[in-house]
């Protein structure tokens, strides 16, 4: 890594082009600004094209949230650019073909998130059984007095539940639903030799073998809408999804439709397909908990990847191994 081998104290601080910006600037932009200097393209009237080539053309650090296009023509914008530091575990916002091609080194949030999203999965999916975010609306409503009797729910306990993507959120997934009693099985690129769990290569077939299906893997050509109308047909009138993955690894429209046709149950979703827009389709239904790309939030996490990103950008201008390198292939 072509980063400054020491960094003095009469020397100026490090410079870095904040793209996003991302969620935690917000929380910790005082300690990111006393250890670099940061160029903020979004305090500047100027477009970013404009911005990146007359501020940013000799910056060779970027940080950016996991929201940002990190395209082709942004990047060349940077000529200098040596290492991206994004804010989030997935990397399907950022051209890797491209940063592969010039030396462009990444760095991630590796699993940092992971026990956290794997809750709100847990979270979301007790909403959705157990209509708890449908009964606040009917407490605060004033519907009780008026209509007494609640519609059941549905126990978590013993339910077949197939997570498609078994990486460290899917695992920490696993580990939390275990002690419901759920028997769980997965989809994933290949079979996980260290997992006592069932493992199914064909999406299909996972989701006819499941009660409930969550999604946990990463958006990529080949997961794109990946659950199609086939695959929601599959899983049933009793099945349950949970998406904490990417927006585009369901079929949107087709949710909708089988949502709107009582084709399947009930939907817990954390993202979707045209962030921040959502289909107002999905408002209407009372079997449907929305919550808004929000997985990774918590005050613990923003902590720790404070801790991360600063440490990746430290190493990088100390000439030093980053901590969360993403390995390009």
């Amino acid at each position: 890594m072509a980063g400054d081998k020491n960094l003095s104290k009469n020397q100026q601080p490090p410079e870095i082009v904040v793209l996003g910006p991302p969620a935690i600037f917000r929380t910790y932009s005082k300690e990111f600004s006393s250890k670099f200097r940061l160029l903020k393209p979004w305090e500047s009237p100027l477009p970013l094209a404009e911005f990146l080539e007359v501020q940013a053309h000799s910056t060779r650090a970027a940080l950016c949230s996991g929201v940002f296009s990190l395209s082709s023509a942004v990047l060349a914008n940077l000529p200098s650019l040596q290492l991206v530091v994004t804010t989030s575990a997935g990397l399907n916002h950022i051209d890797l073909v491209e940063c592969r091609r010039r030396g462009i080194a990444v760095a991630n949030a590796a699993n940092i998130f992971s026990a956290d999203v794997a809750d709100l999965a847990v979270g979301l999916l007790l909403d959705v059984l157990r209509k708890i975010s449908a009964g606040n609306r009917f407490v605060k409503n004033g519907f009780w007095p008026d209509l007494e009797t609640y519609p059941l729910g549905f126990k978590l306990g013993g339910k077949k539940v197939g997570i498609v993507g078994l990486g460290s959120i899917g695992l920490e997934l696993a580990k939390r639903l275990e002690p419901f009693g759920c028997q769980i099985s997965y989809h994933s690129r290949s079979k996980k030799p260290f997992v006592p769990y069932l493992f199914y290569p064909d999406i299909f077939e996972l989701a006819v073998a499941s009660d409930i299906l969550i999604l946990c893997c990463a958006l990529t050509e080949q997961t794109h809408h990946m659950i199609n109308r086939g695959v929601l047909l599959a899983l049933g009138k009793k099945g349950v999804i949970i998406n904490i993955a990417r927006g585009g690894v369901i079929d949107e429209k087709e949710l909708v439709a089988c949502l709107a046709s009582g084709e399947i149950a009930g939907a817990g979703l954390d993202v979707f397909e045209n962030e921040p827009c959502v289909a107002s389709e999905l408002f209407g239904f009372d079997n449907v908990v929305l919550s808004p790309h929000c997985a990774v939030f918590t005050e613990e996490s923003f902590g720790d990847l404070y801790e991360l990103v600063s440490g990746n950008l430290e190493a990088f201008f100390l000439n030093k191994p980053l901590v969360s390198l993403v390995e390009m292939e």
